[in-house]
């Protein structure tokens, strides 16, 4: 399944806002395998989802249906989860700060890229993806993103998304 490219909820905002949902939608466009992208911030808030309108039928849960697997909000949860154990890993180590993580599985990947201050960009891609070309394409996004991902552009992306919900 396609992630979708996000759509209204994006209207009503600054211009900054609006030029990351236009990177995130261009991500999901222009990269083959792609299935979902979520944009979390350092606390674990969804800032930016590929699927907007799942992201509340997620949150439901079991009591929901349990909502579709492997939506934006599921992947916010496990980018969340992975950025801090490995956050954790890597000062235990002595590592410095982590740049990428990466997980393979039979039926996809997901790869987590950094963004700044401690804001994570998180991939669900199909298992025939070409991980190259997902992790480059992440790159770019984190290079232009990561510069005006500010306290007050996070604020104001987290109340969009608490409006689709």
């Amino acid at each position: 399944m396609k992630a979708q490219a996000p759509t209204a909820y994006g209207q009503g905002l600054s211009s900054q806002a609006r030029n990351l949902h236009w990177l995130l939608t261009n991500l999901v466009d222009e990269v083959p395998g792609i299935r979902s992208v979520a944009v979390v911030s350092s606390d674990g808030l969804l800032l930016l989802s590929s699927d907007p309108d799942r992201v509340d039928e997620a949150a439901a849960g079991p009591g929901g249906g349990d909502g579709p697997r492997g939506s934006s909000a599921d992947l916010a949860t496990i980018v969340s989860g992975l950025g801090s154990l490995t956050n954790g890993a890597a000062k235990l180590m002595d590592g410095g700060p982590v740049k990428q993580t990466m997980i393979t599985m039979d039926e996809g990947s997901v790869f987590v890229m950094a963004i700044s201050d401690g804001s994570l960009l998180g991939v669900h891609a199909t298992p025939d993806c070409d991980m190259n070309v997902i992790a480059y394409h992440m790159a770019l996004f984190v290079g232009r993103a990561g510069h005006v991902l500010t306290p007050e552009l996070r604020s104001e992306l987290r109340k969009s998304m608490e409006n689709v919900q």
